[in-house]
């Protein structure tokens, strides 16, 4: 079901553009953005697949999936297409692609390597990985996610994308991470890690 969202935001966005006749930069922008990660994704899911993902489900819990959040991030790129959202950034228009832009392509570098790093590494030895992205902040892989969807809702710039991401990040992301540090802290070296680490973002928090 995941990959299935990922592999249909390109065509997706497609059409909306298509459908709606716009035409505009912010569009296009999205449709690069968005379209490009999910393509990011499956090259990621088909090089270092999560194993965490890799689990059968029912037809009505796929169902439950798209309608509880992944269908949600197919909103946020409607809301700009269609016009719905007409947002007046607090930058100047070609600044705030920009930052956008960055903002994404950094924390898609950041959730690969992450991924990479944790999948490779655990072939060979498991434990508690410290080294690489893991050295600064424990959850390396959930900062990139959340710069990567930061992004598409800064595009936006709607109150309804920050209400679907606050959902997500306190509802699953922080849950997920609070098991992960209980998973870690079985490992002896756990005590001192946590100490000369960061939860997410390093210097901050």
């Amino acid at each position: 079901m995941i990959n299935f969202q990922k592999a249909g935001t390109f065509f997706f966005l497609g059409f909306l553009i298509w459908y709606y006749g716009n035409d505009s930069t912010a569009a296009w922008v999205y449709l690069a953005l968005h379209g490009s990660y999910g393509v990011v994704w499956l090259i990621k899911d088909l090089s270092f697949p999560d194993s965490g993902w890799q689990k059968r489900i029912t037809i009505m819990g796929g169902i439950n999936a798209f309608l509880g959040v992944l269908g949600w991030y197919w909103v946020f790129g409607w809301l700009l297409i269609s016009g719905y959202s007409d947002p007046v950034y607090p930058l100047p228009e070609q600044v705030w692609f920009a930052l956008c832009i960055s903002l994404c392509l950094v924390g898609s570098v950041i959730m690969i390597a992450a991924d990479a790093q944790k999948y490779y590494t655990l072939r060979i030895k498991r434990g508690l990985i410290t080294d690489g992205l893991h050295r600064y902040i424990r959850h390396p892989n959930y900062l990139g996610e959340m710069m990567i969807y930061g992004s598409f809702a800064l595009m936006v710039w709607h109150w309804l994308p920050l209400l679907v991401l606050a959902w997500v990040w306190i509802g699953v992301f922080a849950v997920n991470m609070v098991h992960k540090e209980a998973s870690m802290s079985r490992y002896p070296e756990w005590a001192d890690y946590k100490k000369r680490s960061w939860w997410l973002v390093p210097g901050v928090w």
